[in-house]
């Protein structure tokens, strides 16, 4: 595809100056065409096909192909914009700073974080558990959250729930992990798309491409963020 001097293709030139594939085989046609062809339709035939025309020769399936891109590209773009819950928002505290910063890579796949929370429901009862950030952000609306409105709180459909005071115990697989309890290493997460494993053990390294990242917060009695990054390639 030919580039002019600013590295910008020809087609997508062409296509941000002219709304239909018509239009830009009109610009192409002269008075003197139109006077000697007596005939729009076979004038823009001929410059679809290089025989007229002062321009370069766009074939129309590559101006459609582009046309569309552009088109999926925008949509995509104003889409991810939409979605974002914490877009526009300020935050004081460090925990809702740290997940409005992973929230985006999240959504679109670049990192699965994995949020550890131990802190008290509404009852005083002391709960944790480990949430998968990314799976929880397709399921529900995380405005509330965002805006202070809900507390983020483990479930028992989470990866890992337990209520240390009627001592309910619930393991979950998700989409993005498989949860490992059967070994003598503890509690493990294996992410299904390249297969490593994410050890929650502080004591230990987290694993390949994974980071433990502790959160200093006012609202929660304690937060790690475990964020895991997928080297396999699309």
């Amino acid at each position: 595809m030919l580039d002019n001097e600013e590295g910008i293709s020809v087609v997508d030139n062409i296509v941000t100056q002219f709304t239909t594939y018509e239009d830009f085989l009109d610009s192409q046609i002269t008075t003197l065409d139109l006077y000697y062809l007596e005939d729009e339709d076979l004038a823009r035939q001929l410059v679809e096909l290089g025989y007229r025309g002062s321009g370069e020769v766009v074939k129309r399936e590559d101006y459609e192909a582009r046309k569309a891109a552009i088109e999926i590209a925008r949509l995509a773009e104003r889409t991810q914009k939409k979605t974002l819950s914490s877009a526009g928002k300020e935050f004081k505290d460090n925990f809702l700073k740290a997940l409005a910063q992973r929230e985006e890579d999240n959504r679109t796949g670049k990192v699965t974080s994995i949020i550890f929370i131990r802190d008290r429901n509404a009852h005083g009862q002391e709960l944790s558990g480990y949430i998968d950030y990314a799976h929880r952000l397709k399921m529900e609306d995380f405005e509330v959250y965002f805006t202070g409105k809900r507390k983020l709180l483990p479930r028992p459909t989470d990866l890992s729930f337990y209520n240390w005071d009627s001592h309910v115990a619930i393991l979950n697989s998700s989409p993005n992990y498989q949860v490992i309890a059967d070994n003598c290493d503890g509690l493990l997460f294996k992410y299904k798309r390249d297969r490593k494993i994410i050890n929650v053990d502080p004591k230990v390294h987290p694993g390949d491409n994974s980071t433990r990242t502790p959160i200093q917060t006012d609202l929660y009695l304690q937060v790690v963020i475990y964020d895991h990054v997928s080297r396999r390639k699309t």
